[in-house]
């Protein structure tokens, strides 16, 4: 009797679909609602609340998965977790899920080791997880993963388009393309890249922007220096490159555009009175920089709530592939002027 008495409880626990009902909406809209996307209107957003108060819906982990027997669990394989970036991506899917009311098990990649994806999924699978996030950075990162077959919803967090899988992203073309025509509509004709290195995807859209967009424009373009990301490299650049032909640098990230500030200060060349500095990615202490870094934001949240969309969709059973982007954000601050020679 008391096994029936259970049984019926758990039967009776409000689902998400229930709350669709109720809400006269699709489930994909109380998902989204549940994510705190922001595409969603302040009408159909109330309602969807009112709903969920009326069924008493609980996003509980642990209530679903006795109602469900699922363990409502997604497995997150991060690459480079050190970085800025794929960190970001991590904290912020990590929220989404939580307000969803599944749970992350992360496996972290470092960057001196061979055959880390295949280590991951040994690692994940016996957890039980429903589905699989790659925040995969680096090319050489998904290599092990395009010759699996996992039977699991799959969503890559990168820059290009992968074929026969979901992939989100922030528009890192979009967002240098914005940094190299600020740079431009002040007067720069000679802008300089410090890149990040050429494997990551996101140095690689970010390089190819900045290219594209100064031959657009019809100006030269200048061999770039390639970086690693880290501010040691760009005070390196700062102290020793050639800036006499140059009036502008669009640097690959935050981290390499302080070492660069630091660097060009180091040999009287000021900025933006002499080279005018442009970031990417806008780090929590980029405003405080010397001078505040004019940067592109990232809207990290935005991308780990629209990675777990995507998972979500998939594992109501869409399987079409494609690719998701989030707009960057160009956001001007003192490093930047007309250039005064």
């Amino acid at each position: 009797m008391a096994e029936q008495t259970t049984r019926s409880v758990r039967q009776q626990r409000p689902s998400i679909y229930d709350v669709a009902k109720v809400a006269g909406v699709s489930h994909m809209t109380v998902s989204r609602v549940l994510n705190g996307h922001p595409n969603i209107r302040d009408s159909t957003r109330t309602k969807v609340l009112q709903a969920i108060a009326e069924t008493n819906f609980t996003r509980s982990s642990i209530a679903r998965a006795l109602a469900t027997q699922r363990t409502m669990r997604i497995g997150v394989i991060v690459d480079a977790p050190v970085q800025y970036g794929p960190n970001s991506t991590l904290r912020a899917l990590e929220s989404a899920a939580r307000r969803a009311g599944y749970a992350i098990s992360a496996f972290s990649l470092s960057e001196d080791e061979d055959h880390q994806i295949e280590s991951g999924l040994v690692e994940l699978v016996p957890q039980g997880i429903e589905a699989l996030c790659v925040i995969a950075p680096r090319a050489s990162s998904l290599d092990v993963l395009r010759q699996q077959s996992l039977g699991l919803p799959t969503v890559v967090i990168k820059a290009e388009p992968e074929a026969a899988m979901h992939t989100a992203a922030v528009d890192q073309q979009a967002g240098a393309a914005l940094a190299v025509s600020h740079l431009i509509e002040l007067g720069h004709r000679r802008i300089m890249h410090l890149a990040g290195p050429l494997d990551w995807y996101d140095a690689r859209g970010r390089e190819q922007a900045w290219r594209e967009t100064l031959l657009a424009a019809g100006l030269p373009v200048i061999e770039p220096v390639v970086g690693d990301w880290t501010s040691g490299f760009g005070h390196h650049v700062g102290s020793t490159y050639d800036f006499s032909q140059t009036s502008a640098v669009f640097v690959g990230n935050d981290q390499m555009s302080l070492g660069l500030l630091h660097g060009l200060a180091s040999r009287g060349i000021r900025v933006p009175e002499d080279v005018s500095v442009v970031g990417f990615d806008d780090l929590p202490d980029a405003a405080h920089f010397l001078p505040p870094l004019t940067t592109v934001r990232q809207d990290f949240a935005a991308l780990g709530a629209l990675a777990l969309e995507m998972v979500l969709a998939a594992l109501e059973g869409d399987s079409t592939t494609g690719q998701e982007m989030i707009a960057p954000e160009l956001v001007v601050r003192e490093s930047t002027a007309p250039p005064s020679r």
